[in-house]
């Protein structure tokens, strides 16, 4: 007698997935990771692909709970209208499909082009939100931290480059490079996501061999742009030396760009054995590690001093997230999450920190009460 197994392929339950409806049950992967939880919406075909190509699954229990809820109660899906922060959740997998496409050798480079084109899109929408999203680690969904990882630093190198007033062509290499920069760990980055010791010797060799490894990769894929080559190839050298994996001394400007915001995300990003560290913890160690370097004070004035989505105390006594980088100064936009004795409130106010009464006083740490911050709540709806 053949026992039944546990999980159920996510092409056995497509009948009860409805594109823009909210899941019924978690799906994860091939190796148990989470993918999408309860309640997460699929966003269009392309993503279910997606998903499938990763060997996606749910629990038995759960899918056979939904049929006999449905059963009874006769009902239909609910369809949601995809807010501008869904969209940038639909990007995510449109990249995970994209990367894994190029990383198999199976995609043209040239691929890489319009959907760098539809993140500056979504990106041009609105900066700060998508600064706020960048900051808001708050996924643990770790399986798919490489890909956010690689879309965060090119929110965030292309805004640099744009703030140091490069000329398009220029913004869209550098761009490029930070989604590319990892094709060929992109799987190692989610085991060390969720590992709690030290890398092993092996995966230290495949860490260090990953730049040369991505250039000659994009190179089989037909990638022709040199200063873009460049950047994946040196943006973890040093200028004076000490990086890899050639030790270089001299390092172009896209390289150095590139490995400040590489390590400025990596150092911010949780791994499930570890939190990260505080974004204005972050942004000080970028600018005393490169005091008065005109590229690192690009990224430092890019970020600001507390980048959207970083959580303070006001001296108000409440608890806030940054939502605005300031026009002039250093004091942004927040918006309210606590009351002033620090408890939790739904009802949210925009304080400007430049008024002494809405001073930040700290930043803060991701605690239990404020784990989650949906982007809706503080930015309302963005209409494309």
């Amino acid at each position: 007698m053949s026992i039944k197994s546990n999980r159920v392929p996510l092409v056995e339950v497509r009948d009860l997935i409805h594109i823009g409806s909210p899941l019924p049950f978690k799906v994860l992967d091939s190796l148990e990771r989470l993918l999408l939880n309860e309640g997460q919406v699929i966003q269009d075909e392309g993503q279910f692909d997606a998903l499938n190509e990763r060997g996606a699954w749910a629990e038995r229990a759960s899918v056979d709970a939904e049929r006999k809820a449905r059963a009874a109660a006769n009902s239909q899906p609910v369809l949601s209208t995809l807010s501008h922060f869904d969209q940038w959740e639909r990007l995510q997998w449109q990249f995970d499909k994209l990367a894994r496409g190029l990383a198999r050798r199976e995609l043209p480079g040239t691929a890489l082009e319009p959907f760098y084109d539809e993140l500056l899109a979504r990106l041009d929408r609105d900066p700060d939100a998508a600064i706020f999203l960048c900051t808001r680690q708050e996924d643990r969904r770790f399986a798919l931290y490489p890909i956010r990882h690689s879309i965060h630093c090119a929110v965030l190198t292309t805004l640099t480059a744009r703030h140091l007033g490069w000329d398009s062509a220029r913004v869209h290499s550098l761009g490029r490079a930070a989604l590319a920069m990892n094709l060929c760990i992109l799987e190692l980055q989610a085991t060390l996501a969720e590992q709690g010791e030290a890398p092993t010797k092996r995966q230290m060799d495949q860490i260090r061999a990953h730049p040369s490894a991505a250039v000659t990769l994009l190179r089989e894929v037909g990638i022709t742009d040199e200063a873009m080559l460049d950047a994946v190839a040196d943006h973890h050298e040093h200028d004076g030396g000490g990086g890899y994996p050639n030790g270089k001394n001299k390092v172009s400007p896209e390289a150095r760009i590139l490995r400040a915001i590489d390590v400025y995300m990596a150092k911010i990003s949780p791994r499930a054995k570890r939190p990260g560290i505080l974004p204005n913890d972050a942004v000080r160690q970028l600018f005393q590690q490169s005091p008065g370097d005109a590229l690192s004070m690009g990224v430092i004035k890019t970020l600001g001093v507390h980048p959207p989505g970083s959580l303070v105390k006001l001296q108000s006594g409440e608890i806030a997230v940054v939502t605005r980088r300031p026009t002039a100064g250093i004091q942004p936009l927040v918006a309210t999450l606590s009351d002033r004795q620090g408890r939790p409130r739904a009802e949210t106010h925009h304080r400007d920190s430049a008024d002494p009464e809405f001073a930040i006083v700290a930043a803060l740490p991701v605690s239990k009460e404020f784990s989650r911050v949906a982007a809706e709540r503080v930015y309302g709806l963005i209409n494309d």
